[in-house]
């Protein structure tokens, strides 16, 4: 099986920083594009930032020059550097991954994974 766990989240006046982390385990063969999306109360997810394994990225409009996401493919790890919050930032944030995974070295299976969410809330 796979796992992804998400940390980092918490209580942020504005303008201030957070960094969340989201680790991927279990039976990887591979990782491909990871991501971050974020719900706040009364709205659907949406995107916020994704990484390809080689490295290229996207941001959704509202956190373009404020966020920055990054991956350490050898601890199978991404990261969002959260800089200049703003209250309108507030939500759950989740990692994604797509992960192929293996099993028993001769089967493989490629699906989405989700972390279990962690609370970033932007506040003074």
């Amino acid at each position: 099986q796979v796992r992804l766990v998400d940390s980092g989240g918490g209580l942020v006046q504005p303008g201030g920083s957070l960094r969340l982390s989201c680790a991927a385990s279990g039976s990887i063969f591979s990782v491909n594009t990871m991501g971050w999306h974020r719900q706040a109360p009364g709205k659907e997810r949406e995107l916020v930032a994704t990484i390809t394994s080689g490295g290229s990225t996207n941001y959704a409009d509202s956190v373009k020059g404020r966020f920055t996401i990054s991956r350490d493919n050898a601890k199978n790890m991404v990261y969002l550097q959260m800089n200049s919050l703003k209250p309108e930032d507030t939500a759950v944030y989740y990692c994604k991954a797509d992960i192929t995974r293996t099993e028993g070295g001769s089967r493989y299976y490629r699906n989405d994974y989700w972390g279990q969410g962690t609370q970033v809330t932007v506040s003074s």
